[in-house]
């Protein structure tokens, strides 16, 4: 602590964006001044890259604070927040960063606003090392509204690498207050559905190669389901550039989402992109937690802010995961236990993620 900034190392475990995402919007929600180094210091570019910033730009205006050190490249920030304001807010990122991590640093900040708000997002929706829009409305929402809440997220324009380009509107109201969750039975996998997209200049038969691939490769293991995968072309109207890529979901009778994804790139044969998809989701199926890899670590900071014992099974535990605990527990009075889950044979590498919440409380409403 120096005065009074909590002090945050952006260098360990992780050592990423995340760090930045989770504190700050931490520091935001909490009314805590915040002092991050060495941000990103294991990256073979360290320091800030334009989407981090647009990331802490628009926290930054979301609450009307005041934010040091906040250029390209920078590997140390000072924030100090004011109060939540609603109303309308825009990031961009001006490339193809990804426009669900900015929805992944302002949503938990928008529930605790004072009104509604209305963020619009700019940059890649479709970008690599980031979940896909498609995950995050076909997966992620519908998982994260059962802490009590709800928002709306609009796809306008479709964004790819290297341009970005992309935009997406997210509308929500705040919330007194969140309720913990429980997604501890798995059940038995009930759908399996997807779309595979292509977009731009390239032939919609690489959406079907994709999606036939993806189909054969998941015929192998489940053989009694029929799967739906639908190959797409993105209208013209509604993208800017070029990209191609698929996603499939597997639902459970429990409720479960879990998902596998890959993007397409030149030169990446398009049976290739439709079997990494197909194989992330067999994995994500085979170690028994209610969540897939993508959904783990996002979970954390909503599991913390909620009032009550929320309860995660998961497989492995990722580090990304890690560190949102880590720093979670730093910045609030939550507190987690992550324990290898009994009731599985153990031949499965389950866990569960237990969370007594810090019950944040909305002084707006």
């Amino acid at each position: 602590m120096d005065g009074d900034k909590v002090e945050i190392d952006g260098g360990i475990m992780e050592g990423g964006g995340q760090i930045l995402r989770v504190s700050t919007a931490l520091s935001c929600l909490l009314g805590l001044p915040l002092r991050v180094r060495r941000i990103r210091a294991g990256r073979s570019q360290p320091g800030l890259r334009p989407q981090h910033l647009s990331g802490l730009e628009i926290i930054r205006d979301l609450c009307e604070g005041k934010l040091e050190g906040g250029e390209i490249g920078s590997t140390e920030i000072t924030f100090t927040p004011g109060k939540i304001q609603g109303g309308t807010h825009t990031a961009d990122t001006k490339t193809a960063g990804s426009v669900c991590l900015l929805m992944q640093v302002a949503m938990p900040c928008v529930l605790f606003a004072a009104s509604p708000s209305e963020l619009h997002l700019k940059g890649g929706t479709n970008a690599e090392m980031a979940p896909q829009i498609d995950y995050t409305v076909m997966v992620f929402k519908p998982i994260v509204e059962k802490f009590n809440f709800t928002f709306s997220c609009e796809i306008k324009k479709r964004g790819y690498y290297p341009q970005g380009g992309g935009e997406v509107v997210v509308q929500m109201s705040p919330v007194k207050e969140l309720s913990p969750i429980n997604l501890t039975e798995r059940g038995t996998v009930t759908k399996i559905y997807g779309r595979a997209f292509v977009a731009g200049a390239l032939p919609i038969k690489l959406a079907k190669d994709m999606a036939a691939a993806a189909v054969r490769c998941i015929r192998k293991e489940i053989r009694d389901l029929y799967i739906n995968i639908q190959p797409v072309r993105e209208p013209d109207d509604q993208v800017f550039g070029t990209g191609s890529g698929i996603i499939v979901v597997a639902e459970t009778s429990t409720g479960c989402l879990l998902a596998g994804s890959s993007l397409g790139r030149r030169g990446k044969n398009s049976d290739k992109v439709g079997i990494e998809a197909a194989e992330s989701l067999l994995r994500n199926l085979k170690h028994g937690g209610t969540v897939d890899d993508s959904l783990q670590d996002q979970l954390i900071i909503f599991m913390a802010l909620a009032k009550g014992v929320s309860r995660v099974k998961s497989g492995p535990i990722t580090l990304h995961t890690q560190t949102a605990i880590h720093f979670a527990e730093q910045l609030t009075k939550a507190k987690f236990t992550v324990t290898k889950s009994e009731e599985e044979d153990p031949s499965k590498d389950t866990y569960i993620i237990e969370c007594q919440g810090m019950g944040m409380i909305n002084p707006n409403l």
